[in-house]
């Protein structure tokens, strides 16, 4: 999955050149597009991305940062509701074999945020969008999505003791049986040789 980011102007030029136009199926059917915007922003106001994706969430939420909270009314429990439907939007873009488009007015904040959060739950290198001296992540936004994701994220148990511990009653057996009817998709059993 390649995740990139984009300002406001950076998308509305390649849109008014051949970019999409010359590859609008491609990019229709492969890639999703997170639109930040300020909060109030109109409908068409926004970056129309009808004609050439299938895929779009906007998100009207304005660029603030911890200090802003409490002046703005928020606490950061109650800033950017929308991020658990974000990460929603990001897993299933994900499964589906989908690049991400990250947008927002300027390119260097809520969408470098949201692009930092998504490489960095996926692939461990959002650092790269942090050190990317074009840009200033929007911490509050990466956390938010980031937090939002990693609780999406499926776990697998790893802890087992199997009989040949001896903390452990069951055979190995046994418990690969009971991981495949709870529904585990994988699990580990380590096994202590003492000398």
């Amino acid at each position: 999955m390649y995740v990139q980011v984009y300002s406001r102007g950076d998308i509305e030029y390649l849109y008014n050149g051949d970019f999409f136009h010359g590859h609008k199926e491609e990019f229709y059917h492969n890639y999703a597009v997170i639109s930040f915007c300020d909060r109030g922003t109109e409908p068409c106001d926004r970056v129309d991305y009808s004609d050439i994706c299938s895929r779009v969430m906007y998100i009207e939420i304005d660029d603030l940062e911890l200090g802003d909270l409490k002046e703005e009314g928020y606490t950061y429990d109650t800033f950017f509701p929308e991020a658990n439907e974000a990460a929603e939007f990001i897993i299933d873009a994900y499964k589906n074999g989908m690049n991400i488009i990250c947008q927002c007015e300027y390119g260097e904040s809520r969408s470098a945020g949201c692009a930092a959060a998504i490489l960095e739950h996926f692939y461990h290198n959002g650092i790269t969008v942090f050190t990317d001296y074009r840009r200033y992540p929007n911490r509050l936004i990466y956390h938010k999505i980031i937090d939002a994701l990693n609780h999406r994220e499926e776990r697998v148990e790893l802890h087992m003791h199997t009989n040949m511990s001896q903390a452990g009653v069951s055979s190995v057996e046994k418990l690969i049986q009971r991981a495949e009817e709870i529904g585990l998709k994988a699990a580990a059993c380590q096994r202590n040789i003492l000398y």
